[in-house]
């Protein structure tokens, strides 16, 4: 399955249960590449702007979703999806900035390793060890523990 396919198969796995409460407790808002914009604190007046594959907001955060080209408020969990031409920036670039703008939770798939990676930011702004989910798998992963997530959809079964 490549990248679109995975992003969308994730979108709809949990678009459902936590965006729209379709088979789960919703509370989410579930968004694909929507661009972050965060205050640089190495260069004052500079940006730093990502856009992650996926990212959520629970809604007692953010109630009602900004009408605006990029948001400022830090998702509670972002997802990126690997390849070669991106893992570097994903994992190198990408994860100390979500950690620094307290991000709680991320995803790295790889759909070459077929491998899930779920990070949890610890109380000092770190991510603590990943948990590694592998193959076809059924898993509830954190922050969507609440619906078990078979991950041989990721991987076109």
């Amino acid at each position: 399955m490549g990248p679109t396919a995975l992003h969308a198969a994730l979108t709809i796995k949990l678009g459902g249960p936590f965006d729209l409460g379709d088979g789960g407790p919703g509370g989410w808002h579930i968004i694909d590449a929507i661009e972050l914009r965060f205050p640089d604190p190495s260069a004052p007046g500079e940006l730093d702007a990502l856009v992650p594959d996926l990212a959520g907001w629970r809604r007692e955060r953010m109630p009602e979703m900004p009408d605006t080209a990029y948001f400022a408020l830090a998702p509670d969990w972002i997802c990126e999806v690997l390849s070669p031409s991106t893992e570097g920036v994903d994992r190198d670039d990408k994860m100390p900035i979500y950690a620094r703008e307290g991000v709680r939770h991320a995803w790295l798939v790889d759909p070459i390793a077929r491998t899930l990676e779920v990070y949890v930011l610890g109380a000092d702004r770190g991510w603590g060890p990943a948990v590694v989910h592998r193959d076809a798998a059924r898993v509830r992963a954190e922050p969507f523990h609440a619906i078990e997530l078979d991950l041989s959809v990721l991987w076109g079964r």
